[in-house]
């Protein structure tokens, strides 16, 4: 006689406890929160300091800008009269041509030669390129106080090493701080030696990125370095450019330590205000005379645009050159 076994059918899984059900989607809800919101906690910080520290000061500048305002009283609303005087101040022209001489003669040349460094430290013969890679970043790491001093002994009428090689040649000692056009190059020689090497390594960075390939094919067809500089080089090399002319653009209209220390902190820029700078009269207008604090404020918004509509012209400029 056969048995027959019958199997008995699986019991139903027990439902979940309300407990682990209300875990579960508390669990899941954290993790889409995470996911969408967690982005905006880690960058948070970023706006937090820049709303501080630079989107509060320049709400509360441009509000100054439109007040008859005083540091040490009572200020009064006047609209957009602080700018109209800025088209008759001639001190406010002054230190605009004084701003944009020292910036073509210092961004310009500057620009150049950091391009000429960056294509030869970029070259496969050259040896010790980290020696020299460092050795050019140097001056932008020694104290912008000990540079003035230093280009102050070599600019000195007297004493100075520039009017001793002039004599030699039968030149007269030049007044390096009392004319305009050799305070000028005074001051933009030295903002050329701090920041050439700067931008050196940008642009010797931007250079890197350019594939190889690239240049061994134009070895190849028999182009000349020179040829492959023209034609890969600067065109790959564009964005990176672009960012160093506004860099320097931005740098130069807001120059300001640099003629200080030359002046030997005479906020005037000289006794004719031959080298007064637009950040320096900034400074005179919003800080030294504390009852014309919205004018400062005025001119302060002034440099703004000005850099804003440069920096503009340089981009454009570049652009269409380098296509």
């Amino acid at each position: 006689m056969s048995l027959s076994a019958t199997t008995a059918p699986p019991s139903p899984a027990a439902p979940p406890s309300p407990d682990v059900s209300s875990r579960r989607s508390r669990g899941r809800l954290l993790n889409r929160l995470d996911v969408k919101y967690s982005p905006y906690l880690y960058i948070a910080p970023f706006f937090l300091i820049f709303g501080a520290f630079g989107l509060y000061p320049m709400v509360r500048t441009a509000w100054m800008s439109l007040h008859d305002w005083d540091m040490i009283g009572d200020h009064s609303f006047i609209g957009f009269d602080n700018y109209t005087r800025l088209f008759s101040d001639e001190y406010f022209w002054n230190a605009l041509v004084n701003t944009f001489g020292i910036f073509a003669l210092s961004t310009i040349p500057q620009l150049l030669l950091a391009l000429f460094l960056a294509n030869l430290l970029n070259r496969t013969f050259l040896r010790a390129k980290t020696f020299f890679r460092m050795a050019i970043f140097m001056p932008n790491v020694v104290s912008v106080a000990a540079v003035a001093i230093v280009f102050g002994m070599l600019f000195q009428r007297e004493f100075g090493l520039f009017n001793w090689l002039l004599s030699l040649v039968g030149v007269d000692p030049v007044d390096w701080d009392g004319q305009r056009w050799s305070s000028w190059f005074a001051i933009s020689s030295m903002v050329n030696w701090r920041w050439t090497g700067y931008n050196t390594l940008i642009l010797l960075a931007g250079m890197q990125a350019i594939p190889k390939d690239l240049y061994e094919a134009a070895a190849i067809d028999g182009a000349s370095p020179w040829r492959q500089f023209w034609q890969i080089t600067l065109p790959m090399l564009k964005p990176t450019f672009i960012f160093v002319v506004i860099l320097s653009t931005i740098g130069g209209m807001q120059l300001f330590t640099e003629p200080l220390l030359f002046a030997n902190g005479n906020i005037l820029g000289g006794s004719q205000r031959e080298f007064q700078t637009l950040a320096m009269y900034m400074y005179e207008m919003g800080i030294v005379n504390l009852n014309s604090a919205g004018y400062g404020a005025a001119v302060a918004w002034a440099i703004f645009m000005i850099i804003v509509l440069v920096s503009l012209v340089n981009f454009l400029l570049v652009r269409r050159s380098a296509k």
